[in-house]
């Protein structure tokens, strides 16, 4: 017989054990979720290496990011991310977007979704639609399926108080426009925006912008700018480069370069120049950053691509008015003549969209066979038929590498129609660069495709997989998420997205579309004012 001292001693400590196994019992933490994600290769936006951690959603944030060993989590829903990467939703700094969320049929914005993009900035090139108050009052009422970050555009501003005309403006016209500017801001604009290549932006000078940059700065805005010249039109890329550098340091605010190139055979190469540049700027204190698209051809207006600024003064009309005059029309030809050869040729020049369907699909160069006419003439044919788009093909392989590279560079894609870039940017980085080309690692693509955009547009709470943040959340299969949109239809969406989810809330559901609208417009925390 055992001895009843040791049975007792025994006894006590199985006791002690059981009650440290029920305090611990007691003492995990239990989490109610509308959302479980477990086993994923989860990346969230800074780190350089995945992990595995579970994450839960509640409403529309972040309520758990972590291993699971010292918490229970109670969810409605549990997705099994098994060989796929959850990320943060993607933040496409430069879109047109806002001309499909304004209309009901296309509020969804697919094409955006699709690439795993969860929140767009809109109003760009200096072109935003005004005022924002209607444009925030009509997205919340109607609903919209992305976020959306707004900018106020220089152009816009400039046409409010001057029409289409080249001329300078007066003292008076820029506190107008400044006035307009403060207005914006404080209806929510993240920043102001410049399109210096188009009229009317193209008509103002240096100083005018940082006048309205600074209005912006006064509000903690950011500049992004589509520069003065990608090319050699006018001042030429590396003076361009400099206005931009110049704004940031006189107008004290955070410069970001839009869809960064090298644009043309006359500026082929200047990539490591310009990096050289931006740099040297950012060790002067100027925050300077940009956005870049995946391809090697840019796509715009056909007016804007060829056509000299002074010839569209007044808008397209007051260009066939001059056309009629047999001097004006010949400088307009010649004007033409050299900006085909900026492109690369008329081969080099893609219609992509016009409202005349013959000519879609078709370069310059098949078009002005067809039609028997000169290049430069052909051009001023195919405008009659109204609004007409074209993708340059004008980059080369070394400068797009160079700039994609850079820590300062993030994904953008200049979404628009008639280019595949709309449907396809992200995918199509991830796809070739990282799968196929290794140009750059998982970790470095999504963090330059989600925290460090929103740490530079100032977007709160967003970019991250973090607890307390908004559950701005992707799942994509590496093995297939990729592009399919091309130059020939460049209307399909991109593949291998299996969730998305805006706000807490499902967009994309084993790769399906919900049609349910879960995005807003993003509010500004604007600076206390004295």
């Amino acid at each position: 017989m055992k001895n009843p001292f040791k049975i007792f001693c025994e006894f006590g400590t199985v006791i002690y054990f059981l009650s440290l196994f029920m305090q611990s019992c007691a003492e995990q933490k239990q989490i109610k979720a509308d959302i479980l994600i477990e086993n994923g290769i989860v990346y969230n936006g800074t780190s350089s290496k995945p992990s595995k951690n579970s994450i839960a959603v509640k409403g529309d944030k972040i309520v758990y990011l972590g291993n699971k060993e010292d918490v229970e989590i109670i969810a409605s829903k549990v997705i099994d991310a098994s060989g796929f990467i959850v990320s943060p939703g993607f933040i496409d700094p430069h879109t047109h977007a806002d001309r499909d969320l304004n209309k009901p049929e296309t509020s969804h914005n697919k094409p955006f979704l699709y690439q795993g993009v969860t929140t767009v900035a809109v109003g760009n090139d200096g072109s935003s639609f005004f005022p924002l108050t209607k444009y925030k009052a009509l997205y919340s009422s109607q609903g919209i399926g992305t976020n959306v970050v707004p900018l106020v555009g220089h152009g816009t501003v400039r046409e409010q108080v001057m029409g289409k005309s080249d001329k300078q403006a007066t003292p008076k016209e820029i506190e107008e426009m400044q006035n307009l500017v403060q207005q914006e801001m404080k209806a929510g604009a993240f920043g102001i925006s410049t399109g210096l290549f188009y009229a009317p932006g193209s008509y103002s000078n240096t100083d005018e912008v940082i006048a309205l940059a600074q209005t912006a700065a006064a509000y903690e805005g950011i500049y992004d700018t589509h520069l003065r010249d990608e090319s050699s039109y006018t001042v030429g890329l590396l003076s361009s480069i400099e206005e931009a550098i110049q704004v940031g340091r006189e107008a004290k605010l955070p410069i970001h370069i839009s869809h960064i190139k090298c644009l043309g055979v006359d500026v082929w190469n200047e990539s490591r120049t310009i990096v050289n540049m931006i740099e040297k700027a950012q060790k002067e204190g100027v925050e300077i950053t940009a956005n870049q698209y995946p391809y090697d051809a840019s796509a715009t207006g056909l007016l804007a691509a060829v056509i000299p600024r002074w010839a569209e003064s007044g808008g397209k009309d007051s260009l066939f008015i001059r056309y009629e005059d047999q001097k004006l029309k010949e400088k307009i030809l010649i004007g033409i003549k050299k900006n085909i050869k900026r492109r690369g040729g008329a081969e080099k020049l893609l219609i992509v969209k016009s409202d005349d369907e013959k000519y879609v699909g078709k370069n310059v160069l098949e078009i002005y066979n067809m039609l028997n006419l000169v290049p430069e003439v052909a051009i001023m044919e195919i405008l009659k038929s109204g609004y007409v788009r074209v993708a340059s093909f004008n980059m080369t392989k070394e400068d797009i590498l160079t700039f994609m590279k850079q820590d300062w560079v993030v994904t953008g894609s200049d979404g628009n129609t008639g280019h595949p870039r709309k449907y396809g940017s992200f995918p199509r980085k991830f796809h070739t660069y990282v799968s196929q080309e290794k140009v750059l690692d998982t970790a470095g693509f999504i963090n330059r495709s989600t925290a460090k955009t929103a740490e530079i547009f100032r977007i709160e709470k967003r970019g991250r997989l973090e607890e307390g943040y908004f559950a701005d959340i992707i799942i994509f299969d590496p093995k297939t998420f990729k592009d399919k949109a091309n130059y020939t239809d460049a209307f399909q969406l991109s593949e291998g997205l299996i969730y998305s989810f805006v706000n807490g809330k499902p967009a994309i559901e084993n790769g399906t579309y919900t049609n349910k609208l879960n995005g807003k417009v993003l509010e500004k925390q604007l600076p206390k004012q004295d």
